[in-house]
């Protein structure tokens, strides 16, 4: 029985049944999407306080604002590497498998209207100056009630930076928001115990409502995604990782296993970003680094929405038989370069970013974006799971880069008995947050 009682475990049990209920009964699965969408509501409910008190604990522990400069401009110079690496990369799989080659769709009779409602879900833009001028809130709350990862970021910062320059007299204050950090930790592994119901809801609807004759239709595209997809994480993400860090990625992938598939379950990775900033803090890593890192990395390092964006661009542009040269394939790179930006882990913002990248190019048609509709949610699986175990491996690449990741504490988690890590899964899902890792 023990056995059952493991949360990834009861996840996986929650994704099969969620299927077989989306196939025997399609009508009775469409009706529990409200249970997924309040599990994802309650995450995000608690992703900005979370980020703002563990960021604000860790900057204001360093009393050093240049090492923080230096720890954020590093990691956006390894984002910007690994996203354009990943959007060649998809270029590279639609160019050498060719999925889209002999639909023979004609564009005319692409009707958008199917996909309208999902376009107006989510906000992009490819323009830099509105990307910047988002960044900031309009005001000191509404970062919070917004949800915006990057603003909550900012206000993080400078309220560090104000802490700082107190010095000795702000430590009240910094150890009440050590203690509030502690709080909704413990709000969040509560919340971790609906991650089951919320994987069955979601797969249930899916499948409820699209059916597999999509999956059957679309096969080779969702196997050539897949597998640039896998491809990128085992031998880039995981040469890097092993050569640079000596972390095993097979390891540290059984480690987050909890996290894989309830990003599977529901398709956002924004559901266990504050469960994988504290196990990335356990693994050891330092407080601040995760807290910087992690955030960023969930609206510039989407190498899984990066892939996905030029090969589902290509393979519309072959099913609708439209010629893209190598230039306008390069200037299709470089708008998707800048319209990746800010996807954050939302479930169907790729496709939306898709969309509006298609636009800004004008090569190819956006109406061609129906052809992907109803497997778009199968494809944003593997986006976000893709993104979520690229960040993982971005923040321990940046602590290793510090010298402040703790190896030894690393390899004795990743490298114990399966027993004996999950007695250490259940220690951290008890405990507080740890303030530091490191030395």
């Amino acid at each position: 029985m023990a056995f059952f009682k493991k949360l990834y475990i009861q996840v996986l049990i929650g994704i099969i049944f969620g299927v077989l209920v989306g196939i025997l009964f399609p009508d009775t699965a469409t009706l529990f999407k409200p249970l997924s969408d309040m599990f994802v509501k309650l995450i995000k409910m608690l992703i900005a306080p979370i980020i703002f008190l563990t960021l604000v604990s860790g900057i204001a522990a360093m009393h050093d604002m240049k090492q923080v400069g230096k720890i954020g401009g590093t990691a956006l110079v390894y984002f910007l590497f690994t996203t354009t690496f990943a959007l060649s990369l998809g270029l590279i799989a639609a160019n050498f498998f060719q999925p889209g080659a002999g639909l023979n769709i004609d564009p005319a009779s692409l009707d958008i209207d199917a996909a309208k409602h999902y376009l107006n879900g989510v906000h992009t833009s490819t323009n830099l100056e509105d990307f910047f001028l988002n960044i900031v809130p309009n005001t000191f709350f509404s970062a919070f009630v917004d949800g915006e990862i990057l603003q909550v970021l900012l206000i993080a910062i400078l309220f560090s930076a104000g802490i700082m320059m107190i010095g000795e007299k702000a430590r009240p204050m910094l150890q009440g928001i050590q203690l509030l950090s502690t709080v909704f930790f413990k709000i969040i592994h509560m919340v971790m115990y609906l991650a089951p119901m919320a994987a069955f809801a979601a797969m249930a609807f899916s499948i409820g409502k699209y059916g597999s004759a999509p999956l059957l239709n679309m096969l080779g595209l969702l196997i050539v995604f897949y597998l640039t997809c896998i491809a990128f994480v085992v031998v880039i993400l995981g040469a890097i990782l092993w050569f640079y860090c000596k972390v095993s990625l097979f390891k540290l992938l059984s480690y987050l296993k909890t996290e894989i598939f309830i990003v599977l379950g529901t398709a956002s990775s924004e559901t266990v970003l504050p469960n994988l900033m504290e196990k990335l803090e356990w693994l050891g890593c330092e407080k601040s680094t995760v807290g910087l890192v992690l955030p960023v990395g969930y609206s510039f390092n989407l190498a899984g929405t990066a892939i996905y964006l030029t090969l589902a661009a290509l393979f519309i542009a072959q099913a609708t038989n439209i010629h893209l040269s190598f230039w306008e394939q390069i200037s299709l790179l470089a708008v998707m370069i800048i319209s990746s930006k800010g996807a954050a882990g939302v479930s169907g913002s790729g496709f939306v970013v898709l969309a509006s990248s298609l636009a800004a190019i004008g090569h190819v048609p956006v109406a061609g974006i129906v052809l992907i509709l109803g497997i778009d949610r199968f494809m944003s699986d593997g986006r976000a799971v893709t993104n979520m175990i690229g960040n993982a491996i971005a923040t321990i690449i940046m602590s290793t880069w510090q010298k402040t990741f703790d190896h030894k504490r690393a390899q004795s988690i990743l490298h114990a008995p399966i027993s004996a890590r999950v007695v250490a899964d259940d220690t951290l899902n008890n405990s507080q947050p740890l303030q530091s890792s490191c030395t």
